[in-house]
C-alpha cells in the first residue's frame, strides 16, 4: 500500500462522502461518492469503500464516531492473521484500511437461492471458537455480516466483539440452519426477496425482544 493511497482517503474519500443514518437498526445510506470510489457495503454505524487502484483493500468510516473503530482495529490486532477474517492494513484517525474479502453474504445467498454448504457453518463456527480464545467475545453475528466464497465461510464484521453479554442470532442462525433450510432450500434451492428476508428479520427481532420481556416477568 502506498502513502498516496492515504492521501487519496484523507483529501478525497473523508472530506466528500455523506453517510447518514436514518433509522435504528437499519442501513446508514452513503451520499455524494468521490469519483473512483465504489461503496462495497454498509451496516447500522459504518460504510466499506474501495477504490479502484487498491482492489484488495477496503476503508471502512464509522458514521458515529471514531472511538468504535478504535475499539476495532484493537479487535483486529488480538485476531491477528486467521483465514476466515480480514486483518488491519492500517489505521487512521478516523478509518479503517483493512484486506478485502470477497464472496456473498449468507444474507444476499439466501436472496439470490445460491446454496450454503455445511463447510461454510463450520469455517464460521470455527472462527468464532477462535475469537473466543483470543479473549473476544463473538458478538452480533448474522446473515449480513458472514461470507462464503469458493464453498467456505468468512466473518466479515467483528466491531461488536468487545461487547459483553450473549448474543444468540448466530446460534439462532444455525439451528435454523439445520433444522429448516438444510431439510428444504438446501435440495431444492429457490431466490427469497429481500421484503420477505426483511420480514423474517424484523420478525426474529421481535420474537427475540418479547422473550426478553416475558423471561423478567417471570
Amino acid at each position: 500500500m502506498k502513502n498516496d493511497f492515504i492521501h487519496l482517503i484523507e483529501t478525497e474519500l473523508l472530506k466528500k462522502a455523506v453517510l447518514e443514518s436514518k433509522k435504528s437498526h437499519n442501513p446508514i445510506v452513503v451520499k455524494n461518492m468521490p469519483a473512483g470510489w465504489k461503496c462495497v457495503g454498509v451496516g447500522n454505524y459504518a460504510a466499506v469503500f474501495m477504490h479502484y487502484t487498491e482492489p484488495d483493500l477496503v476503508v471502512k468510516i464509522n458514521a458515529v464516531g471514531a472511538e468504535n473503530l478504535k475499539k476495532e482495529a484493537e479487535i483486529y490486532r488480538k485476531i491477528n492473521k486467521h483465514p476466515a477474517y480480514s486483518y488491519l492494513v492500517h489505521q487512521g484517525p478516523s478509518y479503517l484500511i483493512l484486506k478485502r474479502l470477497e464472496g456473498i453474504t449468507l444474507y444476499n445467498a439466501f436472496a439470490k437461492g445460491v446454496k450454503i454448504p455445511e463447510k461454510v457453518i463450520d469455517d464460521i463456527n470455527e472462527a468464532l471458537d477462535y475469537a473466543r480464545s483470543r479473549g473476544l467475545n463473538p458478538y452480533d453475528i448474522h446473515g449480513k455480516n458472514v461470507m462464503m466464497k469458493d464453498g467456505r465461510g468468512y466473518v466479515v464484521d467483528v466491531s461488536d466483539f468487545y461487547k459483553e453479554g450473549k448474543d444468540e442470532k448466530w446460534e439462532d442462525f444455525v439451528q435454523a440452519y439445520y433444522k429448516l433450510y438444510k431439510k428444504t432450500l438446501y435440495k431444492f434451492p429457490m431466490k427469497i426477496p429481500f421484503r420477505a428476508l426483511d420480514f423474517i428479520r424484523y420478525g426474529y427481532r421481535f420474537y427475540k425482544k418479547m422473550k426478553c420481556k416475558l423471561s423478567k416477568i417471570n
